[in-house]
């Protein structure tokens, strides 16, 4: 049978997926960490794959690299790394995006130009702050990576053009999903010139191979691979309760918010993933636990004793500020005490409760961008806990799937590797056994509640 492997580079660690091309049947997988911080030396990332994938790609014949999106990986012309790579969750350049849209016009000039309106996440943004805050390490700059460019280049044995996808250029702030193509003016604003920017490659395109002549696909960002790997089809919005949680769907067309909530992300397969990302998700409820001196299946059983709407209790779960709504500098709140009110089994749903709800937003984002949702896929670590199903019944107003848990991320590199490797006009279809559904049944005064709080506390 023929395997293919897929690769997840988070911020935390790398996971390694070996799968059937054709049924998308589990071989074998390993994982290794990557160090903590908002900036790594790239090297890392290529020691912790090293260690992951020894031993575990024998005989396969294709593999791909999702990675974690936005990441500034910035070469000279010799392709060594300048400086190392700025994160996604490095905030130092939130200035430098809020002066990038002033400077162009505003951020309805940026939702039309590229289809999301820059923060500090975003490439173009960290490019600008390392063009005004090093300035000599700038001028060494030949070349910018995401983080998934620059281990597939590796792969490939550092060949002269290096090579990207639509998905994950997407979220660089210098490339339209509409036009499918560069904004080099937009780059030059940013970085002061246009530096050597990397192909995008046809999301079924090998685009290289191994020195053990493994076929490699083009990539992409880890939310397109998620969608990839949980088979997201339109109609789906897929709900990912990670560290943070993600709100995105799969859409036939292209978005442009100017509130920014909604970033109009290309996909992995040629159509396009509007998304919402919030910072506070699964460790809103892990935080309450600690809280509650009890871990995670001690809340669980507390919130499942508790009644929707938690006896009143609200609580806002901007524990590490905001992204959606953009309120950085927030902190948690929680309203509605009364003594009734005030038990463990209250105050354990409603951080439950605050957290979907603030993705129930999300969703409501997307619908106001066109996107006319169908069911709900709820994915990450938080997804599988009982408590978390049975509140997402009654905030959602739609049904609630929840897939078999799997390395999604990574499945989804595998799948686009499957692809690569058949050449079909479509990606594999791998189905998901196991996979659990609820029917929506949404109870009055939650989502009010939770929106008159965060109205009460920030006005907005």
């Amino acid at each position: 049978m023929p395997l293919v492997a897929g690769v997840d580079s988070s911020t935390q660690s790398v996971k390694v997926v070996v799968r059937d091309a054709e049924t998308g049947a589990l071989v074998r997988e390993a994982r290794a960490s990557h160090p903590d911080g908002t900036e790594v030396h790239p090297d890392h990332w290529w020691s912790a794959l090293e260690q992951a994938s020894d031993g575990l790609l024998d005989g396969v014949e294709a593999m791909s690299v999702a990675a974690q999106q936005h990441g500034m990986v910035a070469l000279d012309e010799s392709g060594d790394v300048v400086r190392p790579a700025l994160l996604w969750n490095d905030t130092r350049s939130a200035q430098d995006a809020a002066d990038l849209v002033a400077e162009w016009g505003g951020p309805q000039a940026w939702a039309d130009a590229v289809g999301s309106v820059p923060v500090a996440s975003f490439t173009i943004s960290k490019v600008r702050w390392l063009a005004r805050n090093e300035p000599e390490l700038a001028a060494r700059v030949s070349r910018v990576l995401l983080p998934h460019d620059w281990l597939t280049w590796r792969l490939a044995g550092r060949p002269a053009e290096a090579t990207t996808d639509r998905g994950d250029v997407s979220g660089t702030g210098y490339w339209s999903p509409a036009d499918g193509d560069y904004r080099r003016d937009l780059l030059e604003l940013a970085f002061g010139r246009v530096y050597d920017v990397p192909r995008v490659a046809a999301p079924r395109e090998v685009v290289g191979e191994t020195s053990a002549g493994i076929a490699l696909g083009p990539g992409t960002g880890d939310n397109m691979g998620a969608a990839l790997g949980v088979g997201a089809r339109p109609g789906d919005v897929v709900v990912s309760l990670g560290t943070s949680g993600t709100a995105f769907a799969v859409a036939s067309a292209p978005t442009a918010d100017p509130s920014g909530e909604v970033a109009g992300f290309a996909d992995a397969t040629g159509r396009f993933l509007p998304l919402v990302c919030t910072l506070n998700a699964a460790r809103v409820i892990t935080a309450t636990a600690a809280m509650l001196g009890t871990d995670l299946d001690g809340l669980t059983g507390l919130a499942l004793q508790a009644p929707a709407g938690s006896g009143g209790l609200v609580l806002l779960p901007y524990l590490d500020g905001e992204r959606t709504p953009n309120l950085p500098d927030a902190t948690g709140s929680i309203l509605g005490l009364t003594r009734d009110a005030m038990t463990p089994a209250n105050l354990a749903r409603a951080s439950i409760e605050g957290m979907l709800c603030g993705l129930a937003d999300a969703v409501d984002a997307l619908r106001a961008q066109g996107v006319v949702p169908a069911r709900i896929l709820l994915v990450g670590g938080a997804a599988a806990n009982p408590a978390v199903q049975a509140v997402a019944s009654t905030v959602f107003d739609l049904p609630v799937v929840v897939p078999p848990p799997g390395e999604y991320v990574a499945d989804g590199a595998a799948r686009q590797a499957a692809w690569a490797l058949a050449g079909s006009a479509e990606p594999p279809t791998w189905e998901l056994a196991g996979e659990t559904v609820r029917e929506p049944a949404p109870v009055s005064g939650v989502r009010e509640a939770y929106a008159q709080a965060r109205r009460t506390v920030h006005g907005a």
